[in-house]
């Protein structure tokens, strides 16, 4: 970008998101007002309401970001697995273990979007559609792996408990156990699933 050219406006509006993250993260959902997120990104309160129709309009958009890059980080670990139908599904259940997904700061900014599907019909919505979109995915990995097909929901729904719960420990308490640990869990229970197919 040419010396003192503004910023394009996608490249603004990422910043701001990213700016949003790490108000969730620091300060929670209470804390992330236009004023808070404009001056994490070095900005005018204006700038964010040109760009953003509110804070809260700011804030589903940020809740697509991030779910955008964990998906992304799925898809990823599932690529570099390979064609084997089991190694895809170890991949993208075990990938919530690691980098970038499993980080302090993105528990904090997921708390912050939790804590806001009660009040907030937008981030409730966001919520139901990305935990769907989860849930599919998995579904259509366990389909592959040979587990029998009544079973799909059912099984995508206690695997994404089991992923959520580790992930959520693993963030909170990672002296308790450690990456390795957690996916060792994750697969001895695929495990089950697929000898039960």
């Amino acid at each position: 970008m040419a010396l003192g050219r503004r910023a394009e406006p996608d490249a603004r509006r990422l910043s701001l998101i990213e700016a949003t993250m790490r108000v969730l993260a620091r300060a929670g959902a209470g804390g992330a007002s236009v004023r808070a997120i404009a001056q994490e990104a070095g900005v005018s309160a204006g700038l964010v309401s040109h760009y953003f129709a509110g804070v809260d309009a700011l804030i589903a958009e940020t809740y697509a970001h991030v779910d955008a890059m964990v998906a992304q980080a799925l898809d990823d670990a599932v690529a570099a697995a390979g064609p084997t139908p089991r190694a895809r599904l170890d991949a993208f259940v075990t990938a919530s273990f690691a980098a970038p997904i499993a980080e302090p700061a993105l528990l904090s900014t997921w708390i912050a979007f939790w804590s806001l599907v009660t009040s907030q019909p937008q981030i409730a919505r966001q919520h139901d559609e990305q935990y769907a979109s989860y849930r599919s995915r998995l579904e259509t990995l366990l389909a592959a792996a040979g587990v029998a097909t009544p079973d799909l929901r059912h099984a995508a729904i206690a695997v994404t408990a089991l992923v959520d719960g580790l992930w959520l420990e693993l963030c909170l308490s990672p002296d308790c156990f450690d990456s390795a640990e957690a996916g060792a869990i994750a697969q001895r229970f695929l495990n089950g699933l697929c000898a039960e197919a």
